[in-house]
């Protein structure tokens, strides 16, 4: 049986599904040839990540196909009900990112409070007293209020590392809840607790820094705009390390022009693999290019998880 992990799989992943007695093909097939690729080559499992789509029309052209399988949390560039309803399985890994992306916002967070992300630019080319100069107001994360939209494992996970660098934590949840965040001391854990609160206008106006953890909305609607921008802390620190589309990219951009936002930043964006060059030239946003869960232990994870499911499911 052929799986085709058109996004790449981990040496761990492709191991232990060939050991399992399947062909795990990885070359990367272009979108537009994929359905015949498929059809061709008999296989029965599709892999991706956030670069190949699985939408209805490809469903519908290879009818041999059993399976389909997200590396990551998030799997809007799957139509998940329609395959479903065509009797097809479909699988994603939701924990096994969580601590790399966190890790990632954790570095962004320093980076856009001390300048990181604009001195490593200019350090070449500028005036070193100049600079030095300019980047003299960074600020410290301690004693700060992060406040986390979407608490899931993502979020929960960025809690766990904001609250031991000793900031305050507020979340906002689709559902209110309690949550007892483990903080991890010297291979000691305790645990603290974080109230989850259902409105997001009730935590905008009390947060230095926020990150979004949410999947993008059904509706199409940004979760951040124009309207939610206006209620927040003069000089808030936004970072989006979710989807593209959950902030909306223009309101943003009028909020750093109006100072209401100091810093940003984005691993994703509204138009990937070609976001908007106002935000990737901006001297306060901090760009990467969708790197949350590309860590080595994570994408062993990730392909450890995905092949347990695949076996799990296929045989």
């Amino acid at each position: 049986m052929k799986i085709l992990a058109n996004d790449g799989i981990s040496d761990l992943g492709k191991s232990l599904l060939e050991n399992a007695g399947f062909t795990v093909l990885t070359q990367k097939v272009n979108q537009e040839d994929l359905a015949n690729y498929i059809v061709n080559e008999q296989v029965s499992a599709l892999l991706v990540r956030s670069a190949t789509t699985a939408r209805k029309e490809l469903i519908d052209a290879c009818p041999n196909l059993k399976l389909i399988g997200r590396g990551g949390v998030g799997m809007d560039n799957i139509d998940v009900a329609y395959a479903r309803e065509q009797g097809l399985t479909v699988i994603n890994t939701p924990a096994s990112s969580s601590q790399s992306v966190a890790e990632l916002v954790m570095g962004q967070m320093f980076s856009i409070s001390r300048f990181l992300n604009d001195s490593f630019k200019n350090i070449e080319t500028g005036d070193f007293s100049t600079l030095k100069k300019n980047y003299a107001k960074g600020v410290e994360l301690r004693g700060k209020t992060l406040g986390i939209i979407g608490f899931g494992r993502i979020g929960q996970s960025l809690a766990s590392y904001a609250l031991g660098c000793g900031m305050k934590v507020k979340a906002v949840n689709i559902k209110p809840c309690e949550v007892k965040i483990p903080v991890l001391i010297n291979d000691e854990t305790i645990y603290v607790t974080v109230n989850a609160v259902q409105n997001l206008n009730d935590i905008l106006g009390d947060c230095d820094y926020l990150s979004l953890h949410v999947p993008k909305q059904e509706n199409g609607n940004a979760v951040i705009g124009k309207n939610e921008f206006a209620l927040m802390k003069k000089g808030v620190r936004i970072l989006n390390a979710a989807r593209g589309g959950v902030i909306n990219e223009s309101d943003l951009l009028e909020a750093l022009d109006q100072n209401i936002v100091s810093y940003a930043a984005l691993d994703v964006f509204e138009n990937e693999p070609n976001p908007m060059k106002a935000l990737l030239s901006h001297p306060r946003i901090a760009c990467t290019p969708h790197i949350g869960a590309a860590t080595l232990e994570a994408q062993d994870r990730i392909g450890e998880e995905l092949a347990n499911l695949i076996i799990d499911s296929l045989n």
